[in-house]
């Protein structure tokens, strides 16, 4: 392989670590903002995205609760049994809850995971990959899916009818990024696939195609509805090497002290 292209943030924060991938600033890199890429110029961001909480409107209705919008609004009673979320073992998405709720919680992992057991107890299911309880939520067969906003927006355009919400406290910024192999043998054509990631045609076309992740590249056209969403997100910025050096160490953690109980 030449280039890494589409992996979460913290998968590139390990192959730097690893010495897998080597910098490369294509030629609009110093539009990218900051927090969207690495300082040595190791991996960048292509899009963003974040976590949200979708819920089965008929279900919230009838149970007589309002959209979730705290995180410990998932703790009530009411959402026991209720809630299908991502196994941390086989998804990346598992990965943003656990770092949102790290975030959200001041950073202060022994109360994030107080929180995670307690959450634990309502769960349902832990599905297997990030938006597997997209379509359980839609046909009512749990109340609230913990997914990223993709899976939302494709939900709601196949016609569920689900309500989307955030926690107050703040969701982890995910990104997905792209970066050069190290001693790529196609080198010269892995750098001109890399600048072309970083032009304005193809960030455009992340709203063209309903890819509903946000561009990187300031000025590149931006899906009303997920702009319109974004607006009531708080966005917490994540360290990407700490999730790169800890990242095993927290899903294990997970299951030895969330799942296994």
């Amino acid at each position: 392989a030449d280039v890494i292209w589409g992996a979460p943030g913290d998968g590139f924060a390990a192959a730097k670590e690893a010495g897998i991938i080597e910098p490369y600033r294509p030629p609009t890199w110093d539009q990218i903002p900051a927090e969207l890429k690495d300082k040595e110029a190791y991996y960048t961001a292509v899009s963003k995205n974040t976590l949200v909480f979708m819920s089965n409107a008929k279900l919230l209705k009838e149970k007589g609760l309002k959209p979730p919008a705290s995180w410990y609004d998932l703790l009530d009673p009411a959402y026991k049994g209720q809630i299908q979320t991502a196994d941390a073992r086989t998804s990346g998405t598992a990965l943003t809850r656990m770092l949102s709720i790290y975030y959200a919680f001041g950073k202060d992992e022994e109360k994030a995971f107080d929180y995670q057991k307690k959450l634990h107890k309502n769960v349902q299911v832990y599905t297997k990959s990030g938006g597997g309880c997209t379509v359980p939520a839609g046909l009512g067969q749990t109340t609230v899916c913990i997914a990223h906003m993709p899976d939302a927006m494709e939900a709601k355009k196949k016609g569920y009818d689900m309500v989307v919400s955030f926690p107050k406290e703040g969701v982890a910024a995910v990104i997905e990024a792209i970066a050069l192999v190290k001693g790529a043998k196609n080198r010269e054509q892995a750098t001109k696939f890399i600048d072309w990631t970083f032009s304005k045609d193809m960030q455009d076309l992340l709203d063209k195609h309903d890819v509903y992740m946000l561009p990187t590249l300031p000025g590149a056209s931006i899906d009303a509805a997920v702009q319109s969403l974004m607006k009531e997100a708080k966005l917490l910025p994540v360290d990407l090497e700490w999730v790169g050096k800890n990242r095993r160490r927290l899903v294990e953690r997970w299951v030895n002290e969330t799942i296994r109980d």
